[in-house]
C-alpha cells in the first residue's frame, strides 16, 4: 500500500444555489447540523484521519467561511481565494497544485455527511488508498440506504473494487459521497479556468485505474433546505444511540 495522504483540499467555493434562500445570506459549509457547522464535521473527520494540512477554497461569501476558520488549528487551514473567479473543483485543484508537491490528496465536499459505523470512514479510506494501481478512490455511499439522494446512481464496482459507469437508463447502486482520494498527477498541464472533475473519474474508469469503497454507516446528502431537517433526526437519532 502506498504512504497515507497528509492534505487535502475541501471545497467550499459553492454558490449553493439549491440551498436558497438560506445561502443568500450563509454560505453551505456554514449550515449547521447537529449543532455544527458541515465545514467542521468535515475537517473534524479529516482531523481525526491524521490529515495535517486543509486547504479550504472561498467564493461565495468568503469573508464569513474565513471569519469561522480563523481559529482553528488543526488540521492547518490554508485559504485558496477564488473570489475574482470561481473556478469549480477542476480549476479549484489548478490553483493550489503545486501545494500537494506531486503528492495524492484527499478532496471533500462540505454538504455530504456520514453517520460512521463501526469505524471513521476517511481512516478507512486512506487505509484503502494503493497509488500503484489507483488514480483516483472514491467513498461510496449506497443508494438505498442513503439520505437526499434523487437520480440512478454513479457507478458500479467489481470484486476488486474497481468502479465502471452504467450504461444509459440503467441504474447503478453506488453514489459518489462527495469525498475521495486523488492523484496530483492527473492535473499536471491543466489551465487554469473553471472545469469539472467526473470527467477525471470518468477517464481513470476507462484506464482500469478508479476504484471504490463503500461507506460503512448512513451517507447524508444536505443539499436543499428540505434535506436539514431529515438530517438533523437521522445526526440526532444516531449520535443518541
Amino acid at each position: 500500500m502506498s504512504a497515507r495522504p497528509e492534505k487535502a483540499l475541501v471545497f467550499a467555493a459553492g454558490l449553493g444555489t439549491r440551498m436558497r434562500p438560506i445561502t443568500l445570506t450563509l454560505p453551505k459549509p456554514l449550515v449547521r447540523i447537529g449543532g455544527k457547522a458541515m465545514l467542521d464535521h468535515t475537517l473534524d473527520r479529516l482531523e481525526d484521519a491524521g490529515v495535517r494540512e486543509a486547504i479550504v477554497n472561498v467564493h461565495w461569501l468568503a469573508d464569513q467561511v474565513e471569519d469561522h476558520l480563523r481559529d482553528r488549528r488543526a488540521p492547518r487551514i490554508k485559504i485558496s481565494d477564488e473570489r475574482e473567479k470561481l473556478l469549480d473543483q477542476g480549476g479549484g485543484i489548478v490553483k493550489v497544485l503545486d501545494q500537494f508537491a506531486g503528492k495524492p490528496f484527499f478532496i471533500c465536499n462540505t454538504d455530504a455527511l456520514w453517520i460512521d459505523e463501526p469505524e471513521p470512514q476517511i481512516a478507512r479510506l486512506a487505509r484503502a488508498w494503493d497509488g500503484a494501481k489507483m488514480d483516483v478512490l472514491l467513498l461510496l455511499a449506497d443508494m438505498k440506504t442513503s439520505l437526499g439522494v434523487e437520480g440512478r446512481g454513479d457507478f458500479f464496482r467489481d470484486v476488486e473494487g474497481r468502479l465502471s459507469r452504467p450504461p444509459p437508463g440503467e441504474a447503478a447502486p453506488y453514489v459518489y459521497s462527495g469525498v475521495g482520494i486523488i492523484k496530483s498527477s492527473l492535473f499536471e498541464g491543466c489551465p487554469l479556468e473553471p472545469f469539472r472533475l467526473a470527467p477525471f473519474f470518468f477517464a481513470a474508469a476507462a484506464r482500469g485505474r478508479l476504484f471504490g469503497l463503500p461507506l460503512k454507516g448512513r451517507w447524508l446528502h444536505v443539499g436543499s433546505p428540505e434535506a436539514i431537517e431529515d438530517a438533523e433526526q437521522v445526526y440526532a437519532a444516531a449520535t443518541t444511540v
